[in-house]
């Protein structure tokens, strides 16, 4: 197929068209998504109080913000798209780096985008629809699948369509978060809300175990920090453009976060906080009156513009796998017209599809949050690994020694202490990690020449299905 061609790193390269700009559109727009708008509760309820719950969210942003600095040096050492993946083959050789592919394979990438497509259709369907459970259930999924699918198509047409995307829809989301912030404000001054006072430390929970729940959820609401790593081959001067967008997007973030869930417990009290299915929308209805409808409305443009970002930055994870030999190499196809790893995206679409069809996809993210911080612990210590390894390797970036050891600490704190909190969630996301042990063994070490023939025909399907699209567009 002439225009498909292989993007090994002896080939065809992905096009570096991202600016600083496009970069920052990408990591504040795939961390902020649905859960700061309806569900910033996980907080509360592990930390106890209120004030302490504030403080978990300031103290995320800052460890967030640890952590993408040491990344930013690790993604100028290793200007590799792929994020951890490339970080941890470069440190710690090929297994580890497959095991945290066949874990975002399974269960992270495709669980979050399919996740956030159906808070996409919840949030519209249930403003325009009323209908029987039953038809309402098989409507989301449906929806759903349609904008994965249209995204996907974006993204496989053109990079600076997606990017252009991403950026309104940032800004979108923005715009919603200051208005709320902006009526918070407002009545705190007109209410007299103190969150320093003795009330709102009320209940806190000071226990490690709890301490470090409270983490996870905070850390969870900032997830996709890294994201813009798993692109820096299409950033243009990644070793500027990068560590800039990072101190750029998470202070912001940060701030944002922090006043508006002020924002939230000016207006709402604990209970409610805590009961809310939604908390933007129950705030919404106190506070805008017969303007509440806006908040929905920025729901669904905070999921789209969520789930563009990580269909764009995550289809680069499989197609550097691939590119490594760690999936069919048919998926390490780029579209020389456009530059686009149509074939990865292709796939994550598929992927992402399949996980709608699991009724309750939800549950699958409380066995996977462990296992998450259990390789960015095995990156930023493949990053100590190689300060010492390799002292003399070209570093653009290098932060200084005692944010790489802080951050290492942390994760420790983090991936030991909810073993004895939550021991089963810990023992599923281990045995996710170990299944991938003998699909290595058997289809990488080796690998069965069969099953490359059949991955290269259904992607070469796909792609032509895809070229006779974009034929037809140009035709009419």
């Amino acid at each position: 197929m002439s225009s498909i061609k292989s993007g090994s790193s002896d080939g065809i390269k992905l096009k570096k068209e991202l600016g600083l700009i496009d970069g920052v559109g990408i990591i504040v727009g795939v961390i902020i998504g649905s859960g700061i708008f309806v569900s910033p509760k996980g907080v509360l309820m592990s930390a106890g109080s209120v004030g302490f719950g504030l403080i978990i969210w300031i103290l995320s942003g800052l460890l967030s913000m640890i952590g993408a600095l040491c990344y930013a040096e690790l993604g100028t050492m290793i200007p590799k798209s792929g994020g951890d993946y490339a970080y941890i083959n470069e440190s710690f050789g090929p297994l580890p780096a497959f095991l945290y592919l066949w874990v975002g394979l399974l269960i992270l990438v495709p669980t979050g985008n399919a996740i956030t497509a159906l808070t996409f259709a919840q949030y519209i369907l249930q403003e325009m629809w009323t209908c029987t459970p039953a038809l309402q259930y098989g409507a989301v999924r449906l929806l759903a699948a349609l904008v994965t699918c249209l995204l996907t198509f974006i993204n496989c047409y053109n990079v600076k369509w997606a990017t252009r995307v991403q950026d309104i829809f940032t800004g979108t989301k923005i715009l919603a978060l200051v208005m709320i912030i902006a009526s918070g404000i407002y009545m705190m001054f007109t209410t007299g809300f103190n969150v320093f006072s003795e009330k709102a430390m009320e209940g806190t929970r000071t226990e490690p175990g709890y301490v470090a729940l409270a983490f996870y959820s905070g850390l969870f609401s900032y997830s996709g920090w890294n994201y813009l790593n798993f692109v820096t081959e299409e950033l243009k001067d990644p070793y500027r453009n990068l560590p800039r967008a990072i101190i750029i997007s998470l202070p912001l973030v940060t701030v944002i976060y922090v006043l508006t869930n002020l924002a939230y417990y000016v207006v709402l009290t604990k209970e409610e906080v805590l009961k809310s299915p939604a908390v933007a929308i129950t705030f919404g209805d106190k506070v805008f009156g017969s303007m509440a409808w806006t908040i929905p409305f920025f729901v669904v443009c905070s999921t789209f513009g969520a789930l563009n970002g990580a269909i764009f930055a995550s289809s680069r994870l499989f197609f550097v796998g691939a590119r490594q030999g760690h999936l069919p190499q048919a998926i390490a196809l780029i579209n020389v017209n456009y530059y686009t790893p149509v074939p990865s995206l292709i796939f994550l679409c598929v992927m992402s599809i399949v996980y709608l069809l699991i009724e309750d996809v939800y549950i699958l993210i409380d066995y996977v949050s462990f296992v998450e911080a259990l390789f960015t612990l095995m990156s930023v210590c493949g990053l100590l690994w190689l300060r010492y390894k390799n002292p003399q390797a070209n570093r653009p970036i290098k932060v200084n020694i005692i944010l790489p050891i802080l951050f290492f600490v942390i994760c420790i704190f983090l991936v030991t202490l909810p073993c004895y909190v939550r021991p089963m969630e810990v023992g599923i996301g281990l045995l996710i990690i170990i299944s991938g042990i003998p699909v290595y063994y058997i289809f990488i070490e080796k690998r069965a020449p069969f099953l490359d023939r059949i991955g290269d025909k259904f992607t070469e399907t796909c792609a032509k299905m895809f070229m006779c699209v974009l034929q037809e567009r140009k035709d009419s």
